[in-house]
């Protein structure tokens, strides 16, 4: 009777494996189709060489790779990265107070501001980046404001700079960081932040010992969220910074589409993801429950 029990058991087992294998084969399969496929053939292409007239020559070359060695490529990335981490600073700093107070409204209040938070999504982005220029142009809405308020004689260049783009930048992805601190800040127990106030915790060590360790997972996956399309951003410095601002994501836009040198701009993609993919171990390190032990201690 036991090994009948323990027979049917076993083969209940391996059927609920087989069932989970079955349910897992069509994310896989889309996986590989649409992201790990292209992700090689992207590979494959930068050890490529570039034809007379575009396209590519299977040979194989390391060419395109120390060509990323030149200083310009390297300010380039230079000029991303600072844009990107900038760009994530000001979302941290803009969205972790406003999280919080939404986070301590009543749970009506709390869903009439996530609302109001959302609706930019509702348009679709190149609207929203049009709309800037409208703001920001030489006769736009902000100088023809500040002129008739006497506050300046004549108009600001604003547009097609690097502060257009951080503009752009912080506008854009501002609700990638107050979504995931909101949902860190809302889950903390409100008696901890009262037991703080009782042992006569100022206002800096309530937020620097009990807010921010708490909402530390929030903290992280916020500045994730923001730094890597940040630093792939393309649409944003294409339009409010012109010429003057060239992202990582303006240079393989145009190795692609304008200089037709796809071995290149493959090389330039494999670098971004690499440095996309540094950042995501480093988001999966900081979750893992040993961190948290180590931070704690």
């Amino acid at each position: 009777m036991n090994s009948w029990s323990s027979s049917a058991e076993s083969a209940a087992g391996l059927s609920s494996r087989f069932r989970g294998r079955r349910l897992l084969g069509p994310g896989l399969l889309w996986t590989t189709v649409f992201c790990l496929l292209p992700m090689v053939v992207v590979l494959a292409v930068s050890f490529a060489t570039r034809g007379t007239y575009g396209g590519v020559v299977w040979e194989f070359s390391l060419e395109n790779y120390r060509d990323l060695l030149h200083p310009l490529y390297g300010r380039i990335f230079g000029q991303s990265l600072v844009l990107a981490g900038v760009t994530t600073g000001l979302c941290l700093v803009l969205g972790f107070p406003l999280a919080y107070y939404i986070a301590r409204l009543p749970p009506r209040r709390q869903a009439l501001w996530l609302v109001l938070i959302m609706i930019p999504f509702w348009t679709n982005f190149l609207v929203r980046t049009y709309a800037w220029i409208f703001i920001l142009r030489t006769e736009g809405l902000l100088n023809t404001v500040l002129m008739q308020w006497h506050l300046i004689s004549t108009p600001l260049d604003l547009l097609y700079s690097n502060q257009a783009v951080l503009l752009g930048l912080v506008y854009g992805y501002l609700p990638f960081m107050v979504l995931p601190l909101y949902a860190a800040i809302e889950r903390i127990d409100p008696a901890l932040i009262e037991a703080a106030w009782d042992l006569y915790a100022d206002r800096w060590s309530l937020f620097r010992r009990v807010l921010i360790p708490l909402a530390k997972p929030g903290i992280i996956a916020g500045c994730v969220l923001v730094f890597i399309p940040s630093l792939g951003a393309y649409l944003t410095p294409d339009l409010l910074g012109g010429a003057r601002s060239m992202m990582v994501g303006n240079l393989i836009q145009h190795e692609y589409l304008v200089a037709r040198d796809w071995p290149l701009g493959s090389a330039l993609s494999i670098v971004l993801m690499l440095i996309v993919m540094g950042n995501l171990l480093w988001y999966f390190h900081a979750q893992s429950p040993q961190a948290g032990r180590r931070g704690e201690q």
